[in-house]
């Protein structure tokens, strides 16, 4: 009664002898017994660190930064700061992670009182919000003199020559609260004065954070937050290369309070990948959580876990801004690397990453079914409010964020050549991405959820409660597959139509 193929079939018999992709396959649905909101996506990201939400972000430097990496923990899912910027940068982004408290926002953009007002029009419209708190030299943790409001510009006339420091309300006459205030008085303050933003301060007027009614109105529980049990803070990690100096970098990471070591490798089956994990375990700890690779083969996968890897990274060449498989002719088809690392490492309990290649919640639904504990996702998630970068307008009046490969030339400039062992080379750089564009996606808060009602919808049709009954069902052979033609490729999806609409979801 069993219809399609098992996994092992596809992947590991005689006759199949190509490399799959997500869209190759689709998965034949089971019997439904319960409803999707009994679906629990409870995984694994490494060997100790569980997630409610198995979604992780990738270390990009358009991709992942401190604003990224705590929407995503909020959301159940955990994010990985990049590694292309300074050892004291990434130390601070990490530290903005831990000692984020929901409700205050910690690093608001400030400007200085000699702003011209045309320039603040102009922030304001790349922005999309418009008030901002005015500081002595436009920094955060600087003196505050004032905040400006949309109110305080609507009937300026002569915009050209007038200054922020011009027309702001000055700090005399702000509420504010002194630092140490919990979110529950900043509240009370905030609803007794009925002003907008209530600017947290130290005792010598230093700006540390900022709390806003309308942050307050659309703040909720997030009950399943990605949390350290011990202290509660929300879980980060953060990624490095394999270069010596790297060894500092893991070192100020680890003090920094930083959850979990990404070593970031295009080809992580190497010798100085290898050296890096084993010096991370004896000099730092055996409990500092080591996420190795990327790989695409048992063997590699084998010889990172010798070396003492709590995670690995799945996934070479198949990223939508990657070019390593057309360049160096080297990686392998995403669904069949995900399926055999996953079963060789689940022998050894270590869970894997799905890295590259999701583009849609379909696509994290097969990662999960092939043996992925998350998957790890770049352009799915480049283009929200909460990834670095600034928004700007196509000329058709489409709102855009610029997204590019850590293998791009523009990265490599930055320094992510390290990641493609580069940096020491005087030859001419061999790009292996491209950079591009992508669109607004609005703020993770909202396409998170997106992301997760539809993986729960996929294993509702599969008939399986939860990821760990999906495991069993994979290696069972009772999960079954069918492999897909173009023509079925095309038939699944919007065909046959004029034109079309496309929103992806709504509340």
């Amino acid at each position: 009664m069993l219809d399609g193929h098992s996994a092992e079939d596809i992947f590991q018999s005689k006759e199949m002898k190509s490399g799959y992709t997500y869209d190759d396959l689709i998965c034949l649905p089971g019997q439904i017994d319960f409803g999707v909101h009994e679906v629990v996506l409870d995984s694994w990201f490494t060997r100790k660190i569980k997630l409610k939400t198995p979604i992780v972000s990738s270390p990009m430097d358009t991709v992942t930064e401190s604003k990224t990496a705590i929407a995503i923990a909020l959301e159940g899912g955990i994010g990985v700061i990049h590694t292309n910027m300074t050892l004291e940068e990434q130390v601070k982004e990490v530290q903005k992670v831990k000692k984020y408290k929901s409700g205050f926002i910690t690093d608001p953009i400030c400007i200085m009182p000699t702003m011209p007002l045309v320039e603040l029009d102009a922030l304001r419209s790349r922005c999309g919000f418009t008030g901002f708190p005015v500081t002595e030299d436009g920094k955060m943790g600087s003196r505050l003199v004032g905040l400006v409001a949309k109110r305080d510009t609507d009937f300026v006339v002569g915009r050209e020559s007038v200054r922020v420091g011009d027309i702001m309300t000055p700090v005399g006459s702000l509420v504010t609260a002194e630092e140490g205030i919990d979110l529950k008085a900043a509240n009370e303050k905030l609803h007794s004065s009925k002003k907008g933003k209530l600017p947290i301060v130290t005792k010598e007027g230093r700006l540390v954070a900022l709390v806003a009614r309308t942050d307050l109105k659309k703040n909720v529980a997030y009950p399943l937050a990605t949390k350290d049990p011990q202290n509660k803070s929300l879980m980060v990690a953060a990624a490095i290369g394999t270069r010596i100096s790297d060894r500092d970098r893991a070192r100020a990471l680890v003090l920094a309070g930083v959850d979990a070591i990404v070593i970031d490798s295009s080809q992580g089956d190497s010798v100085f990948q290898h050296d890096m994990i084993k010096w991370i375990k004896k000099e730092l700890g055996e409990h500092v959580q080591v996420v190795a690779g990327n790989v695409v083969t048992k063997r590699q996968a084998k010889h990172l876990i010798d070396c003492g890897a709590d995670a690995i990274r799945v996934g070479m060449g198949i990223g939508s801004i990657c070019t390593t498989q057309e360049v160096c002719a080297c990686g392998r088809a995403q669904a069949s690397a995900v399926y055999n690392v996953a079963k060789l490492a689940r022998a050894h309990g270590i869970p894997i990453l799905a890295d590259g290649g999701i583009g849609s919640p379909g696509h994290i639904v097969k990662a999960l079914c092939l043996g992925a504990g998350a998957a790890m996702c770049g352009s799915l998630l480049a283009g929200t409010e909460e990834s670095p970068g600034e928004y700007f307008y196509a000329e058709n009046g489409v709102r855009l964020k610029r997204y590019r490969g850590m293998g791009s030339i523009e990265a490599m400039k930055k320094g992510s050549d390290d990641r493609y062992f580069g940096s020491a080379s005087t030859v001419v750089k061999v790009a292996q991405g491209v950079s591009g564009t992508v669109q607004d996606k609005g703020s993770l808060h909202m396409y998170v959820p997106y992301l997760v009602q539809g993986v729960k919808h996929g294993m509702q049709d599969l008939g399986e409660k939860s990821l760990d009954a999906v495991k069993e069902a994979l290696y069972s052979g009772f999960l079954r597959f069918e492999l897909r033609s173009p023509a079925a490729q095309r038939e699944g999806g919007v065909h046959n139509l004029h034109s079309f609409e496309r929103k992806l979801f709504t509340k």
